[in-house]
């Protein structure tokens, strides 16, 4: 009896243990490929209008204004900005807390909107995650990892 409890208790460890190896692997492969082929360039409604250029209310830059790029500015062209540790990305962060491809910002119309590409520590617009696009208002925080970024008129 006491011999089929210790099988029974290791084989439970084993499957633990494999369970444990599996969700590492699945958070690795969801880092290094979250955001293959979501460049969003090339897709309809991304382009920047000509009333969106003319409005004195309009973001013109993004800016880092807490984290290790603070004082960062990027110039608002109507191309998507991507966000995250990849080496491609807009807006590169040397951030632990931040995933390769973490987040992405898209004009639609004449707004901007943040979406979070799968990152494991999320994305949070004001206070509230991002599990859907969301508009940007202005000045409102974006917040990933440790860093913090607001679109500028």
């Amino acid at each position: 009896m006491q011999e089929l409890v210790m099988q029974l208790t290791r084989a439970g460890f084993l499957v633990l243990l494999w369970l444990f190896v599996l969700a590492a692997l699945r958070v690795v492969r969801s880092d290094l490929y979250a955001a293959s082929g979501l460049r969003a360039s090339g897709l309809p409604g991304f382009r920047r209008s000509d009333k969106s250029a003319r409005g004195s209310k309009a973001p013109r830059t993004l800016v880092v204004t807490h984290g290790a790029l603070t004082g960062t500015r990027i110039s608002l062209d109507g191309r998507p900005i991507l966000i995250g540790r990849a080496d491609d990305s807009t807006l590169v962060l040397d951030d632990d807390f931040a995933s390769t491809r973490h987040a992405r910002l898209s004009m639609r119309g004449t707004d901007w909107y943040v979406e979070d590409l799968g990152s494991t520590n999320g994305t949070y617009l004001d206070r509230a995650k991002v599990t859907a696009p969301l508009r940007v208002p202005l000045g409102t925080p974006i917040r990933i990892g440790k860093t913090v970024i607001e679109l500028r008129s």
